[in-house]
């Protein structure tokens, strides 16, 4: 060997972690590592054949429906970047569409309350599980991992132990209750990214490092026809109100409030006429539904959610992430929420927010009328929303709310695509250490 060249292969190239450096994408630095032509010409050589035997390895995680939705848009910008990484975790359907390997499905997990949750401990426990195993197999370079904090802060935890970094997208909400959890996210998550603005100062002065990227929403969420092609496409007459009825995403959730929404809609169709629609979500399906609203003059479509409320006169929905799309897509609506009551009870001994809708509480004060527990009932939300459908200025006054709202959500750049920067960041530094 001369002198000024390096040695090839180069010491430790046998290793995974010389493998992993190819396949990290850091061609057009390495061979700067190793001076002299004959180097770099053997560095080339060695990548082509070398740079996908061991291809980077990123834990994807989701426990339901929204989180399916954000964590699939950083697979799909992630596998642009690293095509021939192995994208694994708890997946719905989205996220498997985007290539993501499937080690538990998200719907096995999509449980809300407080004693529902400890009912269904044990099937949860055992999905936990399950991923910890292919987990410590596939020893990932790094995880990402999506809202339901009572999941995947333990997951966190051992992913931690293992010296998996861990990126946590859609920060837990412990502003509102379980403030204690502020130091297991400074224990066990590198870095937090967060979707609402407040979000941001709240976990910095706290210790945790944390990223507001905006909403993801904000970018994505938009109608795919006119109302006129709308109504049209589902033979309604465009000279009647539409309400749109939204009982959650979870069928347990949504088994809880259709007594109440099925009271609402028939007393105001005593008092007027209006066309109502319940776009059912994939993990629902429309056949749930339809099997339970017997005679309702309620209409039951598949797949168009966000059409049908960015065309309603009026939403009624639950309180959830639907309340922040209706705010994005200025649509007035009536908000609500109902749990068993051990954990309504429990609940309310532990929040310590002025609001439950997300909506109230990004815009500092009540924009939305909230009907919650024993107080959602048939007449509270018939009566509020027929106010709104008979008052002009009270819906114009509400959708210029909501407009304030949603520019609080909005920041200039794609948030998924931040949030799929921040990850690379990581990957990167990971390359580079080895």
């Amino acid at each position: 060997m001369h002198e000024g060249e390096a040695r090839w292969p180069p010491p430790g190239s046998e290793c995974t972690g010389f493998s992993r450096l190819l396949s990290c994408g850091k061609l057009s630095q390495a061979p700067s590592l190793f001076p002299g032509w004959r180097g770099r010409r053997a560095w080339a050589l060695a990548a082509q054949a070398r740079l996908t035997e061991v291809p980077l390895r990123i834990l994807i995680s989701a426990g339901e429906a929204s989180g399916d939705r954000y964590a699939a848009a950083v697979a799909a910008r992630l596998r642009t970047r690293f095509p021939d990484a192995d994208l694994f975790g708890c997946t719905g359907p989205l996220m498997r569409a985007a290539g993501v390997r499937t080690v538990v499905d998200s719907g096995s997990l999509a449980v809300v309350g407080l004693l529902e949750v400890v009912l269904h401990l044990p099937r949860v426990y055992g999905e936990y599980r399950k991923l910890l195993r292919e987990a410590e197999r596939a020893r990932p370079d790094l995880a990402v991992l999506t809202d339901s904090p009572d999941f995947h802060l333990r997951v966190a935890a051992r992913l931690k132990r293992q010296g998996i970094p861990v990126v946590y997208l859609v920060a837990p909400q412990v502003w509102a209750w379980r403030e204690g959890r502020v130091k297991t996210l400074r224990r066990v998550v590198d870095h937090l990214l967060c979707i609402f603005p407040f979000e941001e100062p709240y976990f910095q002065r706290r210790g945790v490092r944390a990223t507001y990227i905006g909403h993801p929403l904000a970018h994505t969420i938009g109608v795919s026809c006119s109302r006129e092609e709308f109504f049209r496409k589902h033979r309604l007459a465009l000279d009647r109100p539409l309400v749109v009825v939204l009982p959650g995403s979870r069928r347990g959730e949504a088994k809880r409030h259709l007594p109440a929404l099925l009271d609402a809609v028939a007393r105001i169709y005593r008092e007027q006429a209006v066309h109502c629609l319940l776009p059912a979500s994939a993990h629902t399906g429309a056949d749930f539904f339809r099997e339970r609203l017997g005679a309702a003059p309620i209409q039951v479509i598949e797949g168009e959610t966000w059409d049908a409320l960015g065309h309603a006169d009026v939403a009624l929905a639950a309180s959830g992430t639907v309340t922040v799309e209706a705010a994005l897509l200025g649509t007035p609506l009536v908000t609500f929420y109902r749990v068993s009551w051990p954990s309504w009870l429990a609940g309310k001994a532990l929040v310590r927010v002025p609001f439950y809708c997300m909506v109230n509480l990004v815009a500092g004060r009540r924009v939305v009328t909230e009907w919650m527990q024993n107080a959602m009932t048939g007449e509270n939300l018939a009566r509020e929303t027929l106010r709104l459908l008979r008052d002009p200025a009270a819906r114009a006054r509400m959708k210029q709310d909501l407009r304030e709202v949603a520019a609080r959500l909005t920041v200039a750049q794609d948030p998924m695509a931040r949030a799929a920067e921040v990850v690379e960041e990581y990957l990167d530094a990971k390359c580079m250490e080895i």
